[in-house]
């Protein structure tokens, strides 16, 4: 198998909007393509897919955001935010993929992205139960940090400092 982590392209949206709706339709939290564009837009340099034998495996979404905010869900990205925070919104792994080691790979490989810009720190709201995941990562809770009802019960404000974050492998991925 070949795994490859890389800038996200035209040509790759489509499969990327597949496995967003895949992943958030129970939690009825899928915003589509547009919206997903609106967020990439706002940081290319921090977004990326996972490529897994020439398909698309998985992808992450960050955007620079400032601190103890979040995106609004079902509103399109209306800036750029000059911020020291990048923020993670999306990590979304293919289902029949989940459980070897992928979300974690992303996860490094974007903490090594944010390191490389400058980023101080890394945010996220965690859904859908992935707080432990997150936890196990190196984030901790914000529990007075709102998160807007959208994001559905028990979404939860999560962040860490860059430097305290794993660094990536120097692996082939």
């Amino acid at each position: 198998m070949t795994d490859l982590i890389r800038g996200i392209t035209e040509a790759d949206w489509p499969a990327l909007a597949a496995l967003e709706s895949e992943a958030y339709a129970e939690l009825s939290l899928a915003e589509g393509e547009d919206l997903l564009r609106s967020r990439a837009r706002a940081s290319a340099g921090t977004c990326f897919v996972l490529e897994r034998d020439g398909r698309l495996a998985g992808y992450v979404l960050a955007l620079p955001y400032p601190r103890f905010r979040c995106p609004v869900l079902g509103s399109p990205e209306p800036a750029v935010h000059d911020s020291a925070n990048l923020h993670l919104h999306d990590l979304v792994v293919s289902t029949p993929l989940r459980r070897r080691g992928l979300g974690t790979r992303l996860a490094r490989h974007l903490t090594g992205a944010a390191r490389a810009r400058g980023f101080a720190t890394l945010s996220l709201v965690a859904v859908g139960g992935k707080e432990t995941f997150w936890r196990a990562h190196g984030y901790r809770t914000h529990p007075s940090a709102p998160v807007p009802p959208e994001y559905g019960p028990g979404a939860v404000y999560m962040s860490a400092p860059v430097t305290a974050l794993a660094r990536p492998h120097r692996e082939a991925v």
